[in-house]
């Protein structure tokens, strides 16, 4: 098998194992749902925004600072930061559900990338995934130089792209077809998501920083 072959099969499995991490439940998926509501291309503004944290990582990662990732003080860190952000956007959604306008193209651009960082790196999981699963894949990456490490960063992220685009389109036309009612239904849902979420990452914080 030549290298090119090699590569191919590597960035197939990079897809399938990325996979595992893209579509699983979590914060940004209730997040990009509940925005999608407004815009129909938040999905792509987050997921630009959470590329912003996802190259520079893999390139650390590349360079062999995937332990820091590992160690207890990062996790609490990010367990209480992105905890304390998950309750305040969670708690806004739950005050005022729907209060947006649905055609406020805001939602849709600028707060929705600044949305997509945070969310991010402020998600204890994320930071676990990559530390363990996604680290495999960078070392992985690595064997086939500079090239496999860019080439796995961008099918890596392209999968989140086209995953996140597709919840936001599908949450607009939803919210269109079914009008405000829906939309503040959604906005109710999600934001008892990121409330729970940010419930489970300031917990888990604090049993670390408790020894247990």
């Amino acid at each position: 098998m030549n290298m090119e072959q090699s590569l191919g099969l590597f960035l197939l499995s990079a897809v399938l194992i990325s996979l595992s991490g893209v579509l699983s439940p979590g914060p940004m998926t209730a997040a990009v749902v509940e925005r999608g509501g407004r815009s129909g291309l938040s999905g792509i503004y987050i997921a630009l925004g959470h590329g912003l944290v996802e190259f520079p990582l893999i390139a650390i990662l590349a360079l062999g600072a995937g332990a820091l990732f590992k160690h207890d003080w990062t996790r609490i860190f990010v367990g209480v930061s992105g905890g304390a952000y998950l309750f305040y956007l969670g708690l806004g959604m739950l005050r005022s559900p729907g209060a947006a306008d649905m055609a406020e193209e805001d939602a849709g651009r600028g707060s929705s990338v600044v949305s997509g960082v945070l969310l991010s790196v402020g998600n204890p999981y994320f930071l676990l995934w990559w530390a363990t699963v996604g680290l495999g894949l960078v070392l992985s990456a690595t064997a086939f130089g500079v090239l496999g490490v860019v080439l796995f960063a961008v099918v890596h992220w392209l999968c989140d792209l086209l995953w996140l685009g597709f919840l936001a389109a599908a949450s607009n036309r939803g919210a269109k077809r079914l009008g405000q009612g829906f939309y503040r239904k959604v906005s109710l849902v999600s934001g008892v998501v990121l409330v729970f979420f940010g419930g489970v990452f300031l917990w888990n914080s604090v049993r670390l920083l408790a020894g247990g």
